[in-house]
């Protein structure tokens, strides 16, 4: 997914409608089901938005690094947040009131243009979440996973145009899978020279090779 960032020239809008929040390691920013008062900011550091299911069972549905915002759904009038969030690392983020950030909105196009990509990225990306969750096997799931993320490389993430800087556990934590599940699919994948793994780093080495697991058939 093309990960939407706040320009610098913009921060101030977010800094001065905010009050600044610093979080050590994997503190809680806020749970699932609160109710959704404020967007947030991030300064410094990464996040991770997961969803807790009945069985307590944790999907992470996105790693959000530095320069972006997340809690959109305070958009939406008593919403409650649909995704728990936490730190990852040491984290600077401001909590923006909302009535505060409409007045910079209403003053900034561009402003306002970001916020409107941004909900449109959302859609888009619960899409892509969906899929994967319904219709993918084990196989597609990471194949998916690993040709969206470096489909968009972003050095703030440390994602290149053929890397992506996951262990095993975040693949299959991200996806849902059982760990010696992703295991057996990536040694299976080395073995034939389709990526290579290091720790806290997959790099696609044939990348057809993971696009044809994703082509419906007859369509070669």
């Amino acid at each position: 997914m093309n990960q939407i960032k706040i320009p610098e020239h913009l921060t101030p809008c977010f800094e001065q409608a905010g009050r600044l929040h610093t979080y050590r390691p994997s503190e809680a920013i806020y749970l699932q089901g609160e109710i959704a008062d404020g967007i947030y900011f991030i300064r410094k550091g990464r996040v991770r938005a997961y969803y807790i299911t009945n069985t307590g069972k944790e999907l992470t549905y996105e790693i959000i690094e530095k320069g972006r915002i997340f809690g959109e759904s305070s958009f939406l009038s008593q919403c409650v947040r649909p995704v728990s969030v936490a730190s990852v690392t040491d984290v600077e983020l401001f909590v923006c009131d909302l009535e505060h950030l409409y007045s910079y909105m209403a003053e900034s196009e561009e402003l306002m243009k970001i916020m409107l990509q941004l909900l449109s990225n959302t859609c888009n990306h619960l899409t892509e979440q969906l899929r994967r969750v319904t219709l993918y096997d084990r196989y597609q799931k990471i194949a998916s996973l690993l040709l969206h993320e470096t489909k968009h490389p972003d050095r703030d993430r440390g994602v290149t145009a053929s890397s992506i800087p996951y262990t095993q556990e975040d693949l299959a934590l991200i996806l849902g899978l059982n760990r010696v599940t992703v295991n057996k699919v990536l040694n299976e994948w080395k073995r034939n020279g389709i990526i290579a793994v290091a720790y806290g780093r997959i790099t696609i080495l044939k990348r057809k090779d993971l696009e044809e697991l994703l082509t419906p058939p007859g369509t070669l």
